[in-house]
């Protein structure tokens, strides 16, 4: 039997910086960011958007095409997390309307959570091959106004159905995990903004990747030149350009070649989003899905990695017809319908991102009817809305 994504979603808030305005707020080169970096856009959450509301919006993408009886488990994956008790994925599962039956929870492993949720919905559908597992990663990245990280930032969600008989990807047993406790990233109780040491992490990535990469291949008896694709977590893009380059050394041409053009492909959405944390891997993969070359039964490879550290690389096979599961016209106009903010605008909405909501006062949203948003705290209860 085969277990494996059968539909994915994402969203992204409807405001967005350009690289170029920033970079010229900042007095830097725009190539500094565009290449240096390998961002276009940055995607800005307001007050009224966050992990929780972008995570429903996310699911929203396909929920009318499941069969919502069939769930049996909901995985919110998260360093955004909006309480420090109350799992998010409770907030998800009243807004979509989920039987009470429903087991639903959080995890949390830096940009790593949405796997770790995968992974648990793999083997949970193994077991109960006549339902569904929602897994969702959905995060806020904040690093500060005109800092180091400043241009690493961005805000979304990607929402995954994990059944058996996909209709998108196939997910293949065994991975290679790697994991250390190292300090390149995290983020205090007492800090809205994360702390990073960005070389440091940078290296850690790229380490763990080739730990992670070697014994995969070792374990399945496999050589680079047997994928199609590899997509990779991606907080910026350069930095999984770096680890794309370290997979095709030494290889033939034609796998350079193939390899290079599948993660072109690959970086388009978070070019264009920036780092979602939790969700950039699944970005990509849904960037390789709508943009690469794929057919039914290529090897796709998957690099997860989330700081402090832990890492995984696992495999998939695309499914034959996979693009009928696809919504490629509505992605796109996800992202062309956002309003283009000023630096300054920007920074006076990531400066009130950093307050705490103060308690009943009601939040307005300027998002489409039909998409859900956080509507402010009510007696220190937060309370979500559907425009």
């Amino acid at each position: 039997m085969k277990v494996g994504i059968d539909q994915i979603g994402y969203f992204t808030p409807n405001k967005y910086v350009d690289m170029v305005d920033l970079a010229h707020a900042r007095n830097q080169d725009p190539n500094k960011f565009l290449i240096g970096i390998g961002q276009k856009k940055m995607s800005v959450a307001d007050p009224t958007q966050d992990a929780v509301s972008m995570g429903i919006n996310a699911t929203l993408r396909y929920i009318d095409k499941i069969d919502k009886s069939k769930v049996g488990l909901l995985i919110f994956g998260t360093e955004s997390s909006v309480d420090q008790s109350k799992s998010g994925s409770l907030f998800v599962k009243s807004a979509l309307g989920l039987d009470p039956t429903v087991r639903a929870f959080e995890v949390k492993e830096a940009c790593f959570g949405l796997t770790a949720g995968l992974m648990i919905a793999q083997d949970f559908v193994r077991l109960h091959p006549d339902q569904t597992a929602i897994v969702i990663g959905s995060d806020i990245a904040r690093y500060g106004v005109n800092t180091a990280g400043e241009v690493t930032q961005g805000a979304g969600s990607v929402s995954l159905l994990i059944s058996s008989n996909p209709r998108i990807l196939g997910l293949n047993e065994g991975h290679s995990a790697y994991s250390e406790d190292i300090n390149d990233f995290w983020r205090p109780n007492y800090s809205k903004t994360a702390k990073v040491d960005g070389k440091y992490s940078t290296q850690v990535y790229l380490d763990f990747f080739k730990h992670t990469f070697s014994a995969y291949k070792e374990q399945k008896n496999l050589e680079t030149k047997d994928f199609a694709a590899i997509v990779y977590h991606l907080p910026f893009t350069k930095m999984g350009l770096k680890a794309n380059r370290l997979a095709v050394e030494g290889t033939d041409e034609e796998t350079n070649a193939r390899l290079m053009d599948s993660f072109t492909a690959a970086k388009e959405l978070n070019a264009n989003v920036g780092n979602i944390y939790t969700g950039s891997l699944y970005l990509s993969l849904l960037s390789l899905l709508e943009n690469g070359r794929l057919k039914a039964g290529d090897l796709v490879g998957l690099f997860s990695y989330g700081s402090g550290a832990m890492a995984e690389f696992y495999s998939a096979n695309v499914v034959e017809d996979y693009e009928k599961q696809l919504d490629k016209v509505g992605d796109k106009a996800l992202l062309d319908n956002r309003s283009k903010l000023s630096v300054a605008k920007y920074e006076e909405i990531f400066s009130a991102g950093l307050e705490d909501p103060e308690n009943n006062v009601e939040l307005i949203s300027d998002e489409e009817t039909g998409r859900y948003y956080f509507a402010g705290i009510r007696n220190d209860i937060r309370q979500y809305q559907v425009k």
